[in-house]
């Protein structure tokens, strides 16, 4: 084992990409394989194997993965049962009552997670002080057991009224059904969220308890194969937040993975605009499953405390802290076909790693980007995955005129682009949800582009948008696995209390504040996980008083330090009016919520330089040129092929071309002008979009 040596695993739909950084040398090596679908932690094995690595090697291995979001999108998790207060037991399928599409007469409303059958309701109750209104009725709760065992309950979510104010009620059920249900996974919502709004709070609960057996099960198969394979460090998982936790509290509170993946390539492309002096962008990831979008502003990465997993119209909240990640169903994979109106769909179904593109020659059948990119000559069908797999062009070419082609009457050409120009759409939303309807301008942001897939798509994603300026990392198909590097290890404690701002005590908010902080500490000293230092940061939920939402906003030392009332009330203005457009200066404000952030900082890999050439790329860079079929010019063009792991600073390019490198294609479109920097980052300015 190398001190300070990490290991990092991002497993997604369609492949498993590693990274290990070795401090003693600085070498920074990685890996690339297939998901294993049926067995993910051999995809894992083999990838450190392509890393030319072991378990054994690392100090610490990092990980993200999607099986908590797609048990939860895909609805495969356990039968599960929910133990709610008397007379509450359908507010998680009343919900708000929201109706986003007021005019959609198929509107359809959220679906729960656990049927109505299932909802048990238990007779106690707290005030919101957290005094005992109504006392716990055990022996109800022994009634409730014996029906679930009758019903063969493999998980128990517990939501009981006000118990972010006074957790005893939801201890006591908990630790009977412990009793009664040895087998089951059972989790309280005290654990997860100690904010009010109780259909949240139950929503969040539920779908940990839905996902909890199968996470569980997953991160303790990675943990003993670690073992077996000599590994004796610390096994850490990528929260949603972007931040590290550890393995056996990602077991018990599996929700806070749910987008540990995506998190961890925001975290990357923050730490890459740190590097090269930016204080935003915009972080575009593209696998072979889905593309996802998050933004850094102002050197910070801009996150939530609600997501509505599975859109905002049909989805579920979940109220835990996390990167503001906006995705939609289109990846390298992503079928292509014709619906009964003889439209072209592309997503959100994908072909997966098993059987995977028709292009991969495992049995898939369908029309894929994939299978389009290569029908248009972006990708070197002897040189994907630096030739270790190689591509079958005749088999994308039949799925692309068997079902898209022939059905709408088009040559295959034709269909590939249209392929490719759809997919281009749908990706640029992912964009715009993370940018304008966030109150940004997307068009003044450069664009940070990785994943796989990423590169491939990024300039026509650009041009549809506005933006101008583009940024392809060193090895962007392993960017989230590179991202997982520089996390560091994360707690949250949020706490709601009700506090009107002219009333506020500013002691006794520090002092609350501390309490929470306090909290992030023990967990830090607990985990003895080493870091560099420590970090503290702090926020509050606030609103206009009479309001129903709030907004987030980050209490400095200064603003701590000052007492100043005003000065507190003037930052919340500031923050509502970027976040909605307006403000209300004379309107009276409350607090609702306080957070507290701990942040452990870990020791990060350097961004390493590369060496400085001349304008024109050396010789030993250029592979010749291919004909490719771009839409600016309406027809296939010899196009330049370049070597990445070749090119030199200063080195510039003039699309059309194509940056070759060993998980990953870059299209520089024609009027488009890219330029190597010094870390090796592939900068390219945009053309204008043709008409």
């Amino acid at each position: 084992m190398q001190k300070g040596s990490r290991l990092a695993a991002d497993i997604g739909g369609t492949f498993t990409d590693v990274a290990y950084f070795d401090p003693a040398s600085g070498a920074l090596s990685l890996g690339k394989t297939l998901s294993t679908p049926e067995r993910m932690v051999d995809g894992i094995a083999n990838g450190v194997g392509k890393a030319g690595t072991s378990f054994d090697q690392a100090e610490t291995f990092l990980h993200g993965s999607t099986v908590a979001i797609n048990a939860l999108l895909e609805r495969k998790g356990a039968r599960t049962a929910l133990l709610i207060t008397e007379g509450f037991r359908d507010i998680y399928e009343i919900g708000r009552i929201n109706r986003p599409d007021a005019y959609n007469l198929f509107f359809r409303k959220h679906v729960p997670l656990v049927e109505r059958r299932l909802r048990y309701e238990v007779r106690e109750r707290l005030t919101a002080e957290g005094d005992v209104d109504t006392p716990l009725d055990e022996a109800g709760i022994q009634r409730i057991c014996d029906r679930m065992l009758e019903e063969g309950i493999e998980a128990v979510a517990i939501l009981l009224l006000h118990c972010y104010a006074n957790p005893s009620h939801e201890l006591a059920v908990k630790a009977i059904v412990q009793r009664r249900l040895p087998q089951a996974f059972v989790t309280a919502s005290h654990e997860l969220s100690q904010e009010y709004r109780e259909f949240e709070r139950c929503s969040t609960t539920v779908a940990n308890a839905f996902v909890g057996p199968i996470v569980s099960r997953y991160v303790a198969q990675i943990d003993s194969r670690l073992h077996r394979e000599g590994f004796d460090g610390k096994f850490l998982i990528v929260q949603s937040t972007g931040g590290l936790y550890e393995s056996q509290q990602a077991q018990r509170q599996c929700v806070r993975m749910l987008e540990s993946g995506p998190a961890a390539g925001v975290i990357g492309a923050h730490a890459l605009c740190r590097a090269l002096g930016l204080k935003d962008a915009v972080a575009f990831d593209m696998g072979g499953t889905t593309a996802k979008a998050g933004v850094i502003h102002d050197d910070t990465v801009m996150t939530t405390n609600l997501a509505m997993v599975g859109g905002y119209n049909e989805g579920l909240p979940i109220q835990i802290p996390l990167v503001d990640v906006f995705e939609v169903g289109t990846g390298g994979g992503s079928i292509a076909e014709v619906g009964l109106g003889g439209a072209l769909r592309v997503g959100p179904h994908s072909a997966g790693a098993e059987p995977g593109p028709a292009c991969y020659g495992r049995g898939g059948g369908f029309a894929t980007v994939t299978d389009a990119n290569l029908v248009l000559g972006r990708l070197d069908a002897q040189n994907f995955l630096g030739g270790e797999m190689p591509l079958d062009v005749s088999a994308a070419t039949e799925a692309i005129r068997a079902k898209v082609a022939e059905p709408l009457g088009m040559d295959t050409v034709a269909a590939a682009e249209g392929i490719l120009q759809i997919a281009v759409t749908k990706m640029s939303y992912a964009v715009k949800g993370v940018s304008t309807e966030r109150g940004f301008d997307a068009a003044a942001f450069p664009m940070i582009a990785y994943g796989g897939a990423g590169p491939l798509h990024a300039s026509a994603i650009g041009r549809e948008i506005g933006i101008r300026h583009l940024i392809i990392p060193r090895a962007p198909g392993h960017f989230c696995a590179f991202g997982m590097l520089h996390s560091d290890l994360r707690y949250d404690n949020v706490r709601t209390t009700f506090r009107k701002l002219e009333d506020l005590d500013f002691d006794e908010l520090e002092q609350a504040l501390a309490e929470l902080a306090a909290q992030g500490h023990r967990s830090l000293e607990e985990s003895r996980v080493r870091t560099a230092h420590v970090r503290v940061d702090y926020a509050a939920d606030m609103r206009y008083v009479g309001q129903e939402h709030s907004v987030t906003v980050d209490i400095t030392a200064s603003l701590l330090s000052a007492r100043d009332h005003a000065a507190l009330k003037r930052r919340f203005d500031e923050v509502h009016q970027f976040r909605y457009g307006t403000c209300a200066p004379a309107e009276k404000v409350e607090i609702v919520t306080l957070r507290a952030t701990v942040v452990g900082v870990m020791d990060k890999p350097p961004m390493e330089k590369i060496p400085q050439g001349e304008a024109a790329p050396p010789v030993e860079a250029r592979r010749g040129a291919r004909e490719v079929y771009f839409s600016e010019t309406g027809k296939a063009v010899p196009t330049e092929v370049f070597d990445r792991d070749r090119l030199l600073a200063g080195n510039r390019i003039s699309g059309p071309a194509l940056v070759e490198e060993h998980a990953s294609t870059t299209v520089v479109l024609p009027g488009d002008e890219l330029e190597v920097d010094a870390y090796g980052n592939l900068r390219i300015d945009l053309g204008v979009k043709q008409a």
